[in-house]
């Protein structure tokens, strides 16, 4: 299996619930291009929603030494 690539992390922050007033329970980021957002356990669910936008299909927890990652397009960790 190919390594992704390692990413840059955008700010420790969710935009969108940042603009729309929400607080988030997690963030992930996104290992194809680091945006940063809320996951599904959280009201907005944006990490989601960027790969919706993008086809960007992996995300890890923004945490330091997590190894936890999640595939959006076969739905499991990897």
């Amino acid at each position: 299996m190919p390594l992704l690539p390692a990413v840059e992390p955008g700010l420790p922050e969710c935009k969108e619930c940042l603009a729309l007033g929400q607080t988030w329970t997690r963030l992930l980021v996104c290992l194809t291009c680091g945006w940063v957002a809320c996951s599904d356990d959280s009201r907005g669910s944006h990490a989601r929603a960027h790969y919706r936008e993008t086809d960007h299909p992996v995300v890890a927890v923004l945490d330091p030494g997590s190894t936890w990652r999640w595939c959006y397009v076969h739905r499991r960790t990897v």
